[in-house]
């Protein structure tokens, strides 16, 4: 007679990833009374199972606690090699009504096959052991589905951020406490958080980032592996992920008849695609996976981790960092990217900007955005290609002049949103063929609110009395003007005049002393021969420099 003791509804319905059971944990429940007897303390556990067949090799998938009475115990020591063989992960027997006390010689032979042996009082039936177990992986499930939920959460919100990339490394490296990489195929690495991993680990990942963005762009790929006691991983953005082992991926040749697997290896892999389904079992609310264009053939890029140990919700986790990285990392293609391609050609072989404008879009009205971050920090393009997505476009330009600010083109008619982590500054909506124009006010834009310390910013277009002087004149009176002085001393001069010649405030704006700004000033009042304290003076300065580009103080 054969039984099994199977888990209640709630443990084996879809959920998030179990963690197996430590033997340890159940020999810790003192009404259970279980003793530990034989073989070593350490051992996981992934099922029960009750059976008194003479050899139970058959039934086994691996990591079993197997609960027995020896009624046809007849040859301990094979009985236990078998055990063993089939994976099993501990033994309990049970005393009386069969056997008064454990046989030694099953004793001696579940030390020397390094088995487990646990002795089950005659008091204890095996359904309550099994229902502990259950109720400890129970308990263990939902401990793993708050850990899952929590680094869920804090990766969505590390995407969110104005450096979404390094953000969602930082995070996925904290909730797994290894270190957390961005690699190209050729191993060289973009972005990095966590702990430095050793040299053989460093050198593996990169084999393994080669391995899985070799295959076709959009391929789902993973491998696994492990350095020197570290456990590494590495997944192919730009496509859903799947489980695969570095050694199954190691040979895509087809197997000969010396590939085939023995009956022993063939049973070691059925154990481990049985504890592979049941370690990355879905979560109980099945969530949508976005699937993201794939990288282009020589840009494609991977995520790798390494770290201590390999916890079972660990590819739950890092899933949903490969979902979002992909999302942050894919090129947005289509008929509007082939069309600005078109206009990238026409321009490179010759075409007017008024020829290859159309071909953007609709003629307007666009919005011109600079932008820079509100750290100091330069953007790269990852971090500008998230900021263009938070504004909702694709047309980015990232590290553009000397002071490095981001240019987004807009074709929605609203006003940029001020985004955390950035100043931004914009033109009002405009045509197409306005856009060099708004694209001037915009780098005012983005000086004034710099100087003011304010996120967003928006240069109007000239009203009043500075409309009735046509542009061109206007520039021409500004640079004729502005002339003597470089172009710290223009940048200082406009962002002290933009704060109404508060020495304190333009201190404070341009990160210098408020000395400093005194001195630029009667520098600037000394080559251009004016009195900056008399109002009309004030206000021929500030028409000429807005006629001109702003400069970094």
């Amino acid at each position: 007679m054969d039984e099994s003791s199977m888990p209640p509804p709630s443990v084996t319905a879809p959920g998030p990833p179990t963690p197996p059971v430590p033997l340890t944990a159940l020999l810790a429940r003192e009404e259970l009374g279980l003793r530990r007897i034989a073989g070593p303390a350490d051992a996981d556990l992934l099922w029960v199972h009750t059976s008194e067949m003479a050899d139970p090799y058959p039934y086994l998938l691996g990591g079993e606690l197997l609960l027995s009475a020896g009624v046809l115990l007849t040859d301990p020591d094979r009985y236990v090699a078998r055990l063993v063989e089939a994976g099993a992960a501990a033994l309990g027997f049970g005393v009386r009504p069969v056997h008064e006390s454990v046989p030694e010689a099953l004793v001696e032979a579940c030390d020397r096959h390094g088995l487990p042996l646990l002795e089950v009082p005659p008091e204890t039936p095996f359904t309550t052991i099994a229902r502990a177990v259950w109720r400890l992986m129970a308990e263990a499930r939902h401990r793993e589905l708050r850990r899952v939920t929590r680094a869920q959460q804090a990766l969505a919100t590390a995407a969110a951020r104005p450096d979404p990339v390094p953000a969602v490394l930082h995070q996925l490296a904290t909730h797994l406490d290894g270190r957390a990489l961005l690699l190209t195929a050729t191993g060289e690495e973009l972005h990095t958080a966590g702990r430095h991993p050793s040299p053989e680990a460093a050198a593996a990942l990169a084999r393994l980032a080669g391995l899985v963005t070799r295959d076709r762009p959009g391929a789902p790929a993973s491998a696994t592996d492990t350095a020197g006691g570290t456990q590494l991983s590495a997944y192919a953005l730009g496509g859903e992920v799947s489980s695969a082992s570095s050694r199954d991926r190691s040979d895509l040749r087809t197997p000969t008849r010396a590939d085939r697997p023995t009956r022993g290896q063939a049973r070691d892999e059925r154990r481990t695609h049985a504890r592979d389904e049941r370690v990355t079992a879905p979560p109980s609310q099945p969530q949508p996976q976005p699937q993201p264009q794939p990288q282009p053939q020589g840009e494609r890029l991977a995520l790798a981790l390494a770290t201590r140990r390999r916890e079972p919700g660990d590819h739950t986790v890092a899933g949903i960092a490969v979902v979002l990285l992909s999302l942050l990392t894919a090129p947005h293609r289509g008929t509007a990217a082939a069309g600005r391609s078109a206009a990238l050609v026409r321009l490179l072989l010759g075409a007017s900007p008024a020829e290859a404008a159309p071909l953007l879009g609709p003629e307007g009205p666009w919005t011109v955005v600079h932008a820079r971050r509100t750290d100091g920090t330069r953007a790269d393009a990852l971090t500008a290609g998230a900021l263009g997505a938070s504004l909702g476009s694709t047309l980015v330009d990232a590290g553009y002049g000397e002071g490095d600010a981001v240019r987004v083109l807009l074709q929605e008619p609203h006003a940029p949103a001020p985004q955390p982590g950035w100043t931004l500054g914009a033109a009002t909506p405009t045509p197409l063929p306005a856009l060099p124009t708004a694209d001037l006010r915009a780098a005012r834009a983005l000086a004034h609110a710099e100087a003011t310390r304010t996120p967003l910013a928006t240069e109007t277009p000239a009203t009043g009395l500075a409309s009735l002087i046509p542009p061109d004149r206007a520039a021409a009176h500004a640079r004729i003007l502005l002339a003597p002085l470089t172009p710290p001393l223009a940048g200082t001069l406009r962002c002290w005049l933009s704060l109404h010649g508060s020495w304190d405030r333009t201190a404070v704006a341009l990160a210098v002393h408020r000395n400093t700004v005194r001195q630029r000033i009667g520098r600037c009042a000394e080559l251009l021969g004016m009195d900056l304290n008399d109002m009309d003076v004030r206000t021929e300065l500030w028409f000429a420099l807005r006629q001109e580009p702003p400069s970094a103080p």
